[in-house]
């Protein structure tokens, strides 16, 4: 989970939206993780990856730096868009990924946001009910 710096917001339209899942993709290309589900909020993100190689901090720290470094050129700004380090916990698959996937997209239901995971479009939800595929999105089947 990567958190907005003081619990500010990270994204500001949908064109935010759409440069973080470019960029998601393009860091599956460069370092070869799996990503099996995300959920963009306003103020945070949750993201459940897979790695392979390379350490996930690198992972992050790449996809923040660039994400950060988007947000400032847009909104002529300097310094920091999240808030410390990122947050990450090690999952057993066999026992609690399809837990944790629940969890990520029910995300924004629990938030008041949405009555229903399928009408957040920010989540990989829709992907998983194959009304909205995403190409690089490892789902479970």
């Amino acid at each position: 989970m990567m958190r907005g710096n003081g619990g500010s917001p990270i994204f500001f339209s949908s064109a935010d939206h759409t440069r973080f899942l470019l960029l998601m993709q393009e860091g599956l290309e460069r370092y070869g993780h799996r990503i099996h589900a995300f959920c963009l909020m306003q103020n945070h993100v949750h993201l459940l990856i897979q790695v392979s190689d390379v350490p996930l901090s690198k992972i992050i720290q790449n996809l923040g730096f660039r994400y950060t470094r988007y947000i400032n050129r847009c909104k002529q700004t300097t310094g920091h868009l999240f808030q410390g380090r990122y947050k990450a916990i090690l999952i057993d698959a066999d026992t609690y990924l399809l837990e944790l996937i629940r969890y990520i997209h029910l995300n924004p239901v629990r938030a008041k946001v949405c009555s229903t995971p399928d009408l957040f479009a920010w989540s990989s939800h829709n992907s998983y009910i194959n009304k909205q595929p995403i190409a690089w999105l490892h789902t479970l089947s």
